[in-house]
Parts: structure tokens; C-alpha cells; sequence
């Protein structure tokens, strides 16, 4: 009866070994997704800024929209990480601004070279949303099973910081944003 016993107790025991081994490889995978959709981010907001930067420079903008998007741009690109939303959501407003009305963004297409450049930032300020979708999607889900008692009893997180989601404005200008294309 003892033997019966105490083999029961050992397969028990490695149920649950297995079970939260699984669970702390869940949550290393979801950290390594964090990460890597993290990257995409970054990729993506210092295309967007790059872009940016370009067009306000190239002389196809009136002096005015190419400093405003220019100082937002360049701001975006040099900021700290703790004050990146921030310079990140002040480059969606100078593009709204400057890129607000579909005569502006006619007025760029227009210009020697204007039609690549405008395409070109309509597709980095389409892809910004989209990849911080994919990281905020992420940090939820890493956020919800390190909330799972299991985890932070047996501390299954190891010592990964506690995932942030990646709050800023995003919202496009229409004018660029409805334009076809990637």
C-alpha cells in the first residue's frame, strides 16, 4: 500500500513539474514575442521619423510645415526612452497638421520626386499602428498569465521586468492614411 502510495505521490509531483515547466516556457515565449514585436516597433517609428525627416527637408514642403515636421521629427528620433511617447505622439500631430488636408499632400506629389516621398511616408505612418497593435497584443497577453497566481508564487517570470504596453498617438492623417499601398 505504501509503495502505491508514494508513486502516486511522485507522478503527482511531476505533473505538476511538467505542467509548470510548460507554463514558465508560455511565458518565455510570450517575453521573446514582446521583444521581438518590440523591435518591429522601433523599426517602424524611426522609419516613420526618418521619412519625415527627409521630406521636410527636401524642399517640397513650404518652410513652415518643413520646420514644424522637421523639430517633431527630429525630436522623435533623439528622444530618451522614457520620453519617447511622448516625441512620438508630438510627430502624429506635426503629420496631421502638416499633412491634413488632401491639397497639401497633392501639393507634395506635385513636386520633383514628391510622389515616392509621399508614398513613402504614407506607408510608414500605416505600418506604425499595426506594429504597435502587435506589441500592445503581446505585453496583454504576458500580462495576464503573470497575473496568474501560479506564476507569482512559484515566480515562473524569473527576473523579466513586468512588460509595458506602448501608449502614444498614432492616428495618421487622413490624407496619407487613405492612399492605397503598403
Amino acid at each position: 500500500m505504501t509503495v502505491s502510495l508514494i508513486i502516486w505521490i511522485v507522478l503527482a509531483f511531476v505533473a505538476v513539474g511538467l505542467y509548470l515547466s510548460w507554463t514558465a516556457g508560455r511565458l518565455d515565449r510570450l517575453h521573446a514575442r514582446i521583444d521581438a514585436a518590440r523591435a518591429a516597433l522601433d523599426a517602424q517609428l524611426l522609419r516613420r521619423a526618418s521619412v519625415a525627416q527627409e521630406l521636410a527637408t527636401s524642399g517640397v514642403l513650404d518652410p513652415a510645415a518643413s520646420i514644424v515636421l522637421y523639430e517633431a521629427a527630429h525630436a522623435a528620433r533623439q528622444s530618451e526612452e522614457e520620453h519617447r511617447e511622448v516625441a512620438e505622439s508630438e510627430l502624429s500631430q506635426a503629420l496631421r497638421a502638416v499633412f491634413g488636408e488632401t491639397a497639401q499632400v497633392g501639393a507634395v506629389r506635385s513636386a520633383p520626386g514628391g510622389e515616392e516621398a509621399a508614398d513613402e511616408l504614407g506607408a510608414a505612418v500605416r505600418r506604425v499602428p499595426m506594429a504597435r497593435r502587435f506589441h500592445n497584443d503581446a505585453v496583454r497577453a504576458a500580462r495576464a498569465l503573470r497575473t496568474h497566481r501560479k506564476v507569482r508564487w512559484f515566480r515562473l517570470a524569473g527576473h523579466a521586468p513586468f512588460p509595458l504596453a506602448f501608449e502614444m498617438d498614432d492616428e495618421p492623417p487622413i490624407a496619407l492614411a487613405d492612399r492605397p499601398g503598403t
